[in-house]
């Protein structure tokens, strides 16, 4: 049965970090000066995440080495990535929010905390502490003046370290980043690029005219006049006392209910995702404070990859966002009452229905309304990223992860710290307690 951190284990409250440096970094050869066009999916994510990646010690790369093998390496990535060291402006005359490739360059701080990587305790407990280990803006620049990556390494006192990245998401998704880091790791080793990015966002540009085909009930419309858009993100969350858990489902948990829902339709495409991803819609939905009302439909947001679900495909270097949001909706009875796997089968469909035209005209809805996903809850899931497996000189990380910011709306999926050889994930549920209460209940009992 899946385990759970009933309690958080000891977190230190405070990293004791000290920032020795903090300048900006510019690539380290010319680039050309150019506006750079943004997805309608790239706009709607306009907005900072943090992850962080720890690596333990390494005789031959202390940190002052990774330090300066970094820096180094920083500078060469921006050439290719030169949007990188770009900033973001408005177009007035397309009331278009796009990258100015300005080679202001990227941040590069260097940090130390008076610990140990040992002493910080466990990693995969989303620790509040770890925020010292990011920056998320340069105070000495300007709002509009905002670097879109700023990478930070800060030392522990046993010669391991952290490297935590401050990106904006209009930069990359989830795939595209990890590719940003196996060529950032490859330029570390002194080694050419691993792949060489593509940074044609026009490939995902809306039709003209705009065509959209299908209803969409996964976006929400903004009332934003066209051409006044805002350089302010559009996701805001509601400030709320909210419990946090860690469920951990083991490699066998995910096994079972694998096998649950097999026992359905045989052209369901049963994945470790689908069916944890439909374990915890039942979860959530049910422990909802609406009065115990089955007639409530409730709705699961999860993103998929499009990139090979274009025709033709987008290239796999594209650097871009190339996800968009699929839903699945049910009313709680169903989610109460029906099979397991038929369940599983309708997130299932929510994937299947993310074909060529599906995406084009979400993208087109996108240009003519100016909106973003809307439903109960979304999944964002960082389980099968790879970032553990990316090959630095000083070897891999021992554990890369978002920092984390607690929100209801969001239910996060991430793999657990030797996420090379098992299969099983972290999920990090946060919602107020009497829901949390029911939230536990039902998870152990839909796993029985």
């Amino acid at each position: 049965m899946g385990a759970i951190f009933q309690d958080p284990p000891p977190l230190i409250q405070d990293l004791k970090v000290a920032v020795h440096s903090s300048s900006l970094v510019l690539p380290s050869s010319e680039t050309e000066r150019k506006s750079m066009f943004l997805s309608n999916i790239d706009k709607v994510l306009n907005f900072n995440v943090q992850t962080v990646h720890f690596f333990q010690a390494h005789p031959d790369f202390p940190p002052p080495t990774v330090v300066e093998k970094l820096e180094t390496a920083l500078q060469k990535i921006l050439v290719p990535y030169d949007f990188l060291a770009g900033r973001l402006k408005m177009n007035p005359k397309l009331g278009r929010l796009e990258v100015d490739c300005n080679a202001a360059g990227a941040g590069f701080v260097v940090a130390s905390s008076e610990f140990t990587l040992d002493e910080i305790g466990d990693l995969v407990y989303p620790n509040p502490a770890f925020q010292q280990l990011v920056v998320m803006s340069m105070d000495n620049l300007a709002p509009d003046d905002q670097p879109l990556c700023i990478l930070q390494v800060t030392s522990f006192k046993c010669g391991g370290f952290a490297m935590g990245v401050t990106n904006n998401h209009a930069t990359f998704d989830g795939l595209s980043f990890k590719m940003f880091l196996e060529n950032l790791a490859s330029l570390a080793a002194d080694k050419p690029l691993v792949i060489t990015p593509c940074n044609d966002r026009q490939l995902l540009a809306a039709r003209s005219p705009p065509r959209v085909t299908f209803p969409h009930p996964e976006l929400l419309k903004l009332k934003i006049p066209i051409g006044e858009e805002s350089i302010t993100p559009v996701f805001d969350a509601i400030p709320e006392e909210l419990d946090f858990k860690i469920f951990r489902l083991m490699p066998g948990d995910i096994s079972n209910l694998k096998a649950k829902a097999k026992t359905g339709d045989a052209k369901t495409k049963v994945t470790g995702f689908n069916v944890v991803a439909t374990h915890v819609w039942r979860c959530k939905a049910l422990s909802c404070d609406t009065g115990n009302d089955l007639d409530r439909l409730s709705t699961i947001l999860y993103a998929v990859d499009i990139r090979p679900r274009l025709v033709p495909p987008l290239p796999p270097s594209y650097t871009g966002n190339g996800v968009l949001t699929a839903y699945a909706t049910a009313s709680c009875r169903d989610l109460q009452e029906e099979p397991f796997s038929r369940l599983v089968g309708m997130v299932a469909e929510g994937a299947n229905r993310m074909t060529d035209e599906y995406a084009r005209s979400a993208i087109d809805w996108g240009e003519l309304y100016k909106g973003f996903p809307h439903g109960e809850f979304l999944i964002s899931s960082w389980w099968r990223l790879g970032f553990a497996e990316v090959e630095y000189p000083w070897g891999k990380a021992k554990y890369s992860c978002p920092v984390v910011y607690h929100r209801k709306d969001i239910i996060l999926f991430f793999p657990d710290i030797d996420a090379v050889n098992d299969n099983g994930v972290n999920i990090l549920v946060a919602l107020p307690s009497k829901e949390m209460e029911k939230f536990q209940t039902l998870f152990h009992k839909f796993l029985a």
